[in-house]
């Protein structure tokens, strides 16, 4: 793992922990880390980071409403 280091202007009013709350949301909502990798780069448990998520309007189902609304459409058509 590598450290990153950025300079936040103050008037910003983000803490450490909220930054990478954030950056892991958003690396988790793109895919690019598993729930599991998401919240401890957040420094979060699962269960923690799970209930996080919303206040930042990421779900943790993290299923595109695309793929959603095609499954529902094909279950449409293989219903009995």
């Amino acid at each position: 793992m590598r450290t990153l280091t950025l300079e936040i202007p103050d008037n910003i009013n983000l803490d450490d922990k909220e930054a990478a709350m954030l950056l892991a949301g958003k690396l988790y909502e793109q895919g690019r880390l598993s729930l599991g990798q998401a919240a401890a780069l957040a420094g979060y448990s699962k269960k923690t980071f799970m209930e996080l998520l919303g206040n930042y309007n990421i779900s943790v189902f993290n299923y595109p409403v695309e793929e959603l609304d095609k499954d529902i459409e094909n279950a449409k058509k293989y219903r009995s």
